[in-house]
């Protein structure tokens, strides 16, 4: 609200590093080890967040873990059909390691819950201003809410209900909240740049199968695999799109206005590119 000179902000991944290989320098461990509140996703990636906490200075900080926030709406990964796949890492019982999907972000379902959490941290830490923080949340909510209803619009009066990403697929939640089919060459966690043979052949074949006219890519990819699915195609005509996952966002982005509903707005425009 108006006070907000009096909050310090840190965003950790300030230079667009991937969340997925994400290691905090000293100066990133001596802020969090202070800070009031801490708000992580908590997934595999994060796994070194439990040693910095058991560390931090300030036992009576508050932390959010996003995963945790969700419960129940997390979901594991799922390797579909044509998908990639990656060697599995086992526990020492020898049973398969549930991997679940850290992409909760990208839900804007998601992120009306997220937002309560993080508004109700606020106002427990700072209960003077608790009627600021529930009345921002609030209005920002009703925004979530308008635009989740545009894609529930968009997706209704598509022509296809299917997306086909050249590259890791980030948009599990998204697609699932409005009943999306997808395919990919990746899971979203991949650490894969690569694509083999007979992924390309098959994303190739279902753009023909499907009549698609687009082949998606996330930001900070280069294209290349989506490009050679296109080439490899009957007609050669589907156009590349970027959607972005915001996992390359740097804090010089913020500062030059990017926004969690600038994004959600782009990937409403690029989605509608992509189902006609």
């Amino acid at each position: 609200g108006d006070n907000k000179d009096n909050v310090e902000l840190t965003m950790l991944l300030d230079s667009g590093a991937d969340l997925h290989s994400y290691q905090p320098t000293a100066d990133d461990m001596i802020k969090l080890s202070s800070c009031d509140v801490f708000i992580y996703v908590g997934g595999e990636s994060d796994e070194w967040v439990e040693d910095a906490l058991e560390s931090a200075v300030n036992k009576n900080m508050l932390v959010i873990d996003l995963l945790d926030v969700l419960g129940d709406a997390v979901k594991e990964e799922e390797l579909v059909e044509g998908m990639q796949g990656e060697e599995e890492e086992e526990s020492g019982e020898g049973e398969e390691e549930v991997e679940y999907d850290e992409h909760v972000w990208l839900s804007l379902k998601n992120a009306a819950v997220l937002c309560d959490a993080i508004a109700g941290a606020l106002a427990k830490l700072d209960a003077a201003n608790a009627d600021v923080y529930a009345a921002n949340k609030d209005a920002y909510v009703a925004k979530l809410n308008a635009l989740d209803a545009q894609y529930a619009a968009a997706v209704s009066a598509a022509k296809v209900r299917t997306l086909l990403f050249g590259d890791r697929f980030p948009f599990r939640y998204l697609a699932d909240d409005y009943g999306l089919d997808y395919y990919a060459a990746f899971v979203g966690c991949s650490a894969e740049t690569e694509a083999s043979f007979e992924t390309i052949v098959f994303l190739s074949g279902k753009v023909d199968e499907l009549g698609l006219n687009t082949v998606l890519t996330i930001e900070s990819g280069d294209g290349k695999i989506a490009r050679t699915i296109v080439e490899n195609t009957a007609a050669k005509s589907a156009q590349v799109l970027k959607m972005d996952s915001m996992q390359s966002t740097t804090a010089q982005n913020i500062a030059d206005g990017a926004t969690y509903l600038g994004a959600m707005e782009y990937n409403l425009a690029v989605l509608k590119q992509a189902l006609q």
